[in-house]
């Protein structure tokens, strides 16, 4: 399973809706990216939610038309090893489609970011890379 690190502006999202959010990422990850030869149990769950103050996220671009940022802005960055660039772009899809369902995110308020990494990449604990040693 994925690391998945979630970018949020303090106070734009209550407790509950935080909750939401990491479900519906959850959720894309176990439909999305849990496909063989990659496969991980569901409860291989590993979220970072952080809340930030809205001077320390600055997202400046080149005024992408129609997709304008508001406070709700989350940038979500994964880590996991490669997916092919069409499962990469049904979980962005289905995230936002999620987001959009259960928080009212709008279009602009969503970055991803995916970067790929290989099995000697991880430790689990113990100082081991545990895909490695055959433990995983």
């Amino acid at each position: 399973m994925p690391l998945v690190h979630i970018h949020l502006i303090k106070g734009s999202f209550s407790r509950d809706q935080i909750k939401i959010i990491a479900d519906s990422i959850q959720k894309t990850m176990e439909s999305h990216f849990n496909a063989p030869p990659l496969n991980a149990p569901p409860r291989d769950r590993y979220q970072i939610i952080s809340q930030h103050e809205p001077y320390e996220i600055i997202c400046e671009d080149t005024n992408l038309p129609g997709l304008p940022r508001s406070h709700k802005l989350i940038i979500v960055q994964i880590i996991q090893q490669g997916r092919s660039a069409e499962v990469k772009q049904a979980a962005y899809a289905e995230i936002m489609r999620l987001l959009k369902e259960n928080v009212g995110l709008g279009d602009g308020d969503l970055i991803v970011s995916v970067a790929a990494n290989t099995r000697e990449d991880w430790s689990f604990g113990a100082g081991r890379a545990q895909f490695l040693t055959g433990e995983l």
